[in-house]
């Protein structure tokens, strides 16, 4: 009986042991708004053998970082914070692989997102460093339609047709495989960026002469940005 007790002490350790911290001391840094220590606390977390897999330790990492960026801290140590930050995110997003995590903190995340959509939107004029803002949220999310169109059009304002074409089939691929399914499941930004990625692209084959190919694009999405003023506004330019 006493050995049967003891392995099971023994078995209710392991499993202790084998469960990730709570982190309640980077909940209190987060609550405190010590930035600096919840980033270098969270790090060591995302370091150590016992929780570096724990996608919880790369998004408290991430929210530390992202939050040093807007501080407007001028040490240098911080100068990168914002796409550090970007980086952390994306180990949380592969790490999250169920996305039970991710749709918990889905504020946050979608905050996130939304600051990369942002970034992209104001550098359109520069379709090369939009681009590699398009790159980055790839890391928040890999299969994203809206950053497949968007990528195509900084292509084509860069001058890269073939390139721009590939990557608008693909898109639309991937547009086709979830007409059926609808983007209400969505979270804000990635709606955001899909309407971006196909305003941008239309434009671009306006820019060619190929208005019906315009149109049917916008045609495809219409129904989900029926309450979207900017959405409306264009289509009605362009297909009414």
């Amino acid at each position: 009986m006493k050995k049967l007790l003891f392995l099971l002490l023994l078995v209710v350790a392991k499993v202790g042991m084998a469960q990730p911290p709570k982190y309640d001391d980077l909940l209190m840094y987060y609550t405190d708004e010590n930035w600096e220590k919840l980033i270098k606390s969270a790090e060591k977390y995302t370091l150590s053998d016992k929780t570096k897999s724990d996608p919880l330790a790369h998004l408290w990492l991430a929210k530390g970082l992202y939050k040093m960026s807007l501080s407007g801290t001028d040490d240098e140590t911080y100068k990168n914070a914002y796409k550090d930050a970007i980086g952390a995110m994306g180990k949380f997003i592969k790490l999250d692989k169920s996305g039970d995590i991710a749709r918990e903190e889905e504020k946050f995340v979608n905050e996130f997102k939304m600051s990369v959509v942002e970034n992209i939107g104001n550098d359109m004029g520069n379709p090369k460093k939009a681009a590699g803002w398009v790159t980055k949220y790839y890391k928040l999310d890999m299969n994203s339609v809206g950053a497949k169109y968007l990528e195509g059009a900084c292509k084509f304002l860069d001058s890269d047709k073939t390139t721009a074409n590939t990557l608008w089939k693909d898109a639309d691929a991937k547009l086709k495989a979830i007409e059926s399914t609808g983007i209400d499941s969505w979270m804000e930004a990635d709606k955001e960026l899909l309407k971006i990625g196909v305003m941008k692209t239309a434009e671009c084959y306006i820019s060619m002469k190929q208005v019906e190919k315009a149109k049917t694009l916008l045609g495809k999405v219409a129904q989900w940005y029926e309450d979207d003023e900017a959405f409306k506004e264009f289509y009605d330019e362009v297909v009414n």
